[in-house]
């Protein structure tokens, strides 16, 4: 595995085979999808972006789900892609979306999960009111934010059950800058869904049962909007789907994968 910069973007990238992009969402990082890797090990390229302002990556003078596709297209275009599989979760399904209908020549899959169109009203407010927190409160501010987030967005299952899961969902948002991850929520909360009638490529949705944040009748919906799309719900599983139900995600992702030959 190389850590290379791309385009101001910290990007790891892996292995040799079609490439796979993967997309984190908001208070995520590239690390939002190590649990997957062995899916992609031996056969496939695999290339986790920090998303511009989160974990490594800096923050550019402008942010927002336009600008966000706009560098992962460069970063594709930079490691000499012209076609890849795209996973994302939460706010990167949002921008995969957006991928898939702008740049569909570049897209051959979706696998989405925890999958969002546009933050409804009152979440929008709410992504306002959490960016100024991150902002003025700096390092204090994300950890409350953090305990806020492993409180709300995880199943009970999980805080029963995967003290380390908690861990990391807590360590990935308690390391965000304020001002980065205040920028990001703020790109969140401007967002509009993508034409999704458009997505012409295999489209897998996954989110969970106890999903606050992407419940099943959002996914649901969605996947009657993309032609072709396949929406699954997982057990016990909260808003962090690629640690909470990793065992399951990674078993929908190889049935999945197998399919796009």
């Amino acid at each position: 595995m190389s850590s290379q910069t791309i385009e101001r973007m910290a990007v790891e990238v892996e292995g040799e085979g079609p490439a796979v992009i993967m997309v984190h969402g908001l208070g995520g990082s590239s690390n939002s999808f190590t649990p997957q890797m062995s899916v992609f090990a031996g056969r496939y390229r695999t290339v986790r972006p920090d998303l511009p302002g989160s974990a490594r990556s800096p923050l550019p003078s402008g942010l927002s789900i336009e600008s966000m596709v706009e560098s992962l297209v460069a970063v594709a275009s930079a490691l000499g892609i012209e076609r890849a599989h795209f996973l994302g979760h939460s706010l990167g399904t949002i921008v995969c979306q957006h991928l898939a209908v702008e740049a569909p020549k570049l897209v051959a899959s979706l696998a989405l999960f925890g999958p969002l169109t546009e933050p409804p009203q009152p979440a929008r407010e709410a992504l306002t009111a959490r960016a100024e927190t991150a902002r003025r409160g700096g390092s204090a501010a994300m950890a409350d934010i953090a305990d806020a987030i492993v409180t709300a967005a995880t199943a009970s299952a999980t805080k029963e059950r995967q003290p380390a899961v908690l861990a990391a969902v807590r360590e990935s948002v308690m390391r965000q800058s304020g001002e980065g991850y205040g920028a990001t929520c703020l790109a969140l909360a401007k967002a509009r869904a993508a034409d999704a009638a458009r997505i012409a490529c295999p489209t897998l949705l996954v989110t969970g049962e106890d999903d606050v944040v992407a419940p099943p009748s959002v996914t649901r919906g969605l996947a009657e909007k993309i032609p072709g799309a396949r929406a699954q719900v997982l057990p016990r599983c909260g808003h962090w789907t690629t640690f909470e139900a990793a065992a399951e995600v990674n078993g929908l992702l190889r049935d999945f994968m197998s399919r796009q030959r």
